[in-house]
């Protein structure tokens, strides 16, 4: 029996196969050429035929023209899942990251067990750069299974970016899945074992069964996003967010684990959070010296924190480099335009809230002689009832119809625990599930009288809906129409539910027939919350005069990305923490806004006794330490918390001595502004202690040097996403499909592709539908990875791209083919772009490699494609620089060339080749050194990974193509 090395070409099953180091003598296992590990087969050879295979030369007479050598160039890098370089994942991900979104990943791969701290800025794309962790730890077989922890309304969110983009499809694991997940288990069986890659909601995992199970059956990888929500602080952290730090750290015990924590907001002062956080990822740093230059060298192993200004403009001659060759501009939007606009209450509306406001007094004053308890409780009603006036008509008699939550507290702590969610906007709040209905303002056991009262003062605030007596609404009308006038898409941001639901009526049909709303709240699941966006898109079309105005509550204002659809923001009620404020417009304001300024208007009220301090002390202040800093730092709570409480003071206070006139003077604002005063030194010094911490933990660990190395590398092996659009369109085109740019989505287009050849359409139809390819509906092509069922992405791992690369080579390939054949082995081209004969040659380089890792040691065999060109003949070959051969791809075709002419040149090319041999035998050998110093470079610093690492060439290369380039007879610039 015939015996076949590693790395060997066979031919078996009618095609072309790569032997893996996995195969036996009586067992071969095998990839098919060019292709994915997910078309790995076993054959036996005493059952099947295996032969040796002979990789056939070009022939001369099958000449293609200008496009034919780019075009095979691209089909066969597209078919690559198996490069030979350091990162074993980015030949098979969806997304093309940006080259800053590296450094994370290089940082991971110099440590055995990776711990990282993932803190940049929100917008960044920290998803990204765990993904790109997550997906090449998986791919090298340094993990094996993964676990994401999140909260529920970020789950959905998370697994479709690890699905579209990394090709990682996760079970979600929530409190609404768990049970039918548990009914498909085995006896014994844990469901984290069943399911190797888990996104698993932070509220399912509380409780202790659930607890104790994933810990036990923990995955090798876990990514916690949010992390800041998951660390206690001190004695007042909520117990939800001890139960979480005791869970991480429960995971972090185990040394061997891969853990990657995600947050926007790492410090923001609070030291003693900050420090719980780094010692989940290494213990010695909860206590190290951090201002020691050895303490922020253990962190700066595993601490990447940048803010836009850092990567906006990267890899520059600014940044270290001789050029600007490899230079990203990262188009963040430049700025946030803001405008605070005011409105005056009514007459009658003044006096609802007079006397909302004498009642609410009146209460809290009975309760403090009943107890601590009755005190709490009517304290949290009657914050609940003015936050609602002040919101809409229908949150106010929604507020004074229910019973408040606080009513059921049997201590004074159990009415603060269940009161200051629903009625303060605390940036530790665990969760924003839940937050946005309305509080209840009726306390429980009150007399009959008070009922009515209660009931009497829900009947006016009722009949105060609409913009006559509504201002606030009214206000919002006008500035929207403005936005909308000027081409905006905006968001409308409300505290309530009811409030939400009643801008979005009275906006309907307000603000122009081509103008679509829709409004998404809590009451909506998380998925039905993206369908509705997805919808309102769908909806306004892509008409330019169509616009789209959305009004949410908070469950939007984290996680979900809406830059694409929306570019303002409107706060139509003020959040009493200003980090709400910045996670509202962080939703638009983020990478892929094609806004450069996003514009922000907020509404407040100037009459109403308490917008105007809330804008001063606390939003104003906020976007003032964001413009200084460059970054957002978190208000601190018990600080902030104490102005609000001291403005209700007051006004209850006021409501009591029934005063009339203008609410506030400089007088009665003095207890105000000494809390003011106190919550402006204190945040004054958290944004120094954070200014300070962006500086002394500044990213050094990787320079850009070294990512311009490593990038560079990428893109000589895989090609940019441009190259990968170019390829779809002309081969589409060549292989007599129709296309149709798509008007206001830019790159997109449709394809009928019915008139494309039947191998072609047999290869689409499994992934778009034999209906779409064959009855000659337009297939939309997509720039986003994200696309439904019949759509395609213009991304190289997309199934419909894969296809049509696959069909491009293997129709260049075989020459017997019918119908049209974009891409050629052969190709003679007159052009101007030559002064003498230029031969390009397309070479294919196989590898073995040896990676060790801490599971163990791989034997891989891999491939790679690169484009060699020399002047004159094969024999006296004057070989050019590389980026010299590259442009040969650009060159056109300046002349006509006979085809006797093509094929006699052609012949003598071809049967000269043998004559380069040496030379390309000697460059595989170059190609391999590199190889090896890039995966030695990229895991420097974990020296077991390091040693026993082996790069070799498998000889001899494959000559796919080849070119010849002749000048043509009119130099540029002359007449024909």
């Amino acid at each position: 029996m015939t015996t076949f090395s590693a790395g060997t070409l066979v031919s078996a099953r009618g095609r072309d196969w790569v032997v893996l180091p996995e195969s036996a003598p009586d067992m071969l296992v095998l990839r098919p050429l060019g292709g994915a590990d997910d078309d790995i087969a076993a054959v036996f050879p005493a059952f099947e035929q295996v032969k040796s295979a002979e990789f056939a030369p070009p022939t001369p007479s099958d000449l293609g023209d200008a496009y034919a050598a780019g075009l095979l160039h691209s089909a066969l890098r597209i078919g690559f899942r198996s490069g030979a370089g350091p990162f074993r994942s980015l030949a098979g991900i969806a997304v093309e990251p940006r080259a800053y979104q590296l450094v994370p990943l290089l940082m991971a791969l110099r440590q055995r067990t990776v711990r990282m701290l993932i803190s940049d800025d929100v917008g960044i794309g920290k998803t990204v750069e765990a993904g790109l962790i997550a997906s090449e730890l998986l791919a090298q077989g340094s993990a094996t299974k993964l676990a994401v922890l999140c909260s529920p309304a970020l789950a959905e969110q998370w697994q479709a970016e690890l699905r579209t983009k990394f090709g990682i499809d996760a079970e979600l694991v929530l409190a609404s899945t768990v049970s039918r997940l548990e009914r498909g288990l085995d006896l014994g069986q844990s469901l984290f074992d069943k399911h190797p890659h888990v996104i698993v909601s932070m509220d399912f995992i509380k409780s202790t069964r659930h607890r104790d199970d994933f810990v036990r059956h923990c995955p090798d990888l876990v990514i916690v996003d949010e992390a800041h929500t998951c660390v206690a602080a001190d004695d007042n952290t909520s117990a939800q967010n001890q139960l979480r730090f005791e869970l991480l750290q429960r995971v972090a015990a185990d040394t061997e684990r891969h853990l990657l924590l995600v947050t926007a907001t790492p410090h923001s002062g609070k030291e003693s959070a900050f420090r719980n956080l780094l010692g989940l990822v290494r213990p010695e740093l909860a206590t190290v010296d951090l201002g020691s230059e050895a303490g922020r060298r253990m962190l700066a192993q595993h601490f990447v924190h940048r803010k836009r200004a850092d990567v906006r403009q990267y890899l520059t001659r600014e940044d270290g480099l001789t050029d600007d060759s490899l230079a990203e501009e990262t188009a963040f939007p430049s700025d946030r335009e803001f405008k605070d606009e005011t409105y005056k209450l009514t007459p009658a509306y003044r006096a609802l809230l007079n006397d909302a406001i004498a009642y609410a007094s009146e209460r809290v004053t009975a309760a403090d002689s009943r107890g601590r308890r009755e005190a709490r409780i009517a304290w949290w009603s009657a914050i609940a009832l003015l936050r609602s006036l002040v919101s809409s008509p229908r949150a106010a008699a929604q507020t004074l119809r229910t019973r408040s939550a606080t009513a059921t507290a049997v201590t004074a702590e159990e009415a603060d625990r269940l009161g200051a969610p629903l009625t303060s906007d605390f940036s530790d709040t665990d969760a924003l599930e839940g937050l946005d209905v309305a509080p209840g303002a009726e306390a429980g056991g009150v007399e009959v009288d008070a009922g009515a009262r209660l009931a009497e003062l829900a009947d006016r605030a009722a009949e105060l809906e609409g913009p006559a007596e509504d201002k606030k609404l009214a206000a919002l009308v006008k500035h929207l129409k403005d936005l909308l006038k000027q081409g905006y898409h905006p968001i409308v941001f409300c505290r309530y539910i009811p409030t939400a639901e009643y801008v979005a009526e009275h906006l309907e049909g307000a603000l122009g027939k081509k103008t679509v709303v829709r409004a998404v709240t809590g009451t909506l699941s998380p998925q039905q919350r993206l369908q509705r966006i997805e919808e309102l898109a769908e909806a306004a079309g892509d008409d330019p005069a169509a616009r789209r105005v959305l009004i949410a509550t908070d469950c939007l204002s984290e996680g979900v990305n809406l830059q694409h659809h929306f570019d303002a923001v409107v706060h139509y009620d003020l959040a009493w923490n200003p980090t709400r404020h910045d996670q509202r417009e962080g939703r638009v304001d983020r990478y892929g806004q094609k806004r450069d300024v996003v514009r922000v208007i907020t509404l407040w009220g100037s009459d109403n006794g308490i917008d105007g301090k809330v804008l001063d002390v606390l939003i104003r202040k906020h976007r003032q330490i964001r413009k200084d800093l460059g970054i957002s730092v978190s208000v601190p709570d018990a600080a902030s918390q104490g102005v609000t409480d001291a403005i209700v003071e007051w006004l209850l206070l006021r409501g009591q001595e029934q005063e009339q006139g203008s609410l506030f003077d400089a007088e009665e604002y003095r207890a105000i502004d000494k809390k003011a005063a106190a919550l402006g030194a204190e945040w004054q010094s958290a944004a120094e202690k954070e200014k300070t911490s962006r500086s002394r933990f500044a990213q050094h660990t990787i320079r850009p040097d070294e990512v311009a190395q490593e990038v560079a590398a990428i893109r000589d092996t895989l090609g940019r996403a441009a190259e990968i659009r170019d390829f779809i369109r002309q081969s589409l085109r060549a292989l007599d499909g129709v296309l149709r740019d798509e008007p206001g989505r830019t790159g997109d287009f449709t394809a009928d592709l019915s008139g494309t050849p039947a191998g072609l359409r047999d290869a689409l139809a499994p992934v778009l539908g034999g209906d779409a390819v064959e009855s000659g509906r337009q297939v939309p092509f997509r720039t986003t990875a994200a696309v439904a069922r019949g759509e395609a992405a213009l991304v190289r791992t997309d199934p419909a791209v894969v296809a049509l690369a696959g069909y491009v080579l293997n129709a260049a390939l075989d020459d017997q083919v019918s119908g049209p054949r974009p891409a050629r082995r052969c190709g003679v081209i007159r052009t101007r772009a030559v002064s003498g004969r230029t031969t390009l040659l397309l070479v294919r380089y196989r590898f073995h490699l040896t990676l060790p890792s801490r599971t163990g040691t791989r034997q891989l065999v891999a491939e790679d494609a690169r484009l060699l060109a020399f002047a004159g003949a094969p024999a006296n070959a004057t070989w050019l620089p590389t980026a010299d051969a590259l442009k040969l791809l650009d060159a056109t075709a300046d002349e006509n060339t006979d085809p006797d002419f093509g094929e006699r040149t052609m012949s003598r090319i071809l049967d000269g080749l043998p004559e380069v041999t040496d030379h390309l035998e000697a460059y595989g050998e170059e190609l391999a050194a590199e190889l090896l110093a890039s995966h030695r470079r990229v895991r420097s610093a974990a020296g077991e990974i390091v040693r026993g690492l082996t790069v070799t060439a498998q000889k001899p290369a494959d000559i796919l193509g080849a070119y010849v380039y002749l000048p043509a007879s009119t130099p540029a610039g002359g007449n024909a």
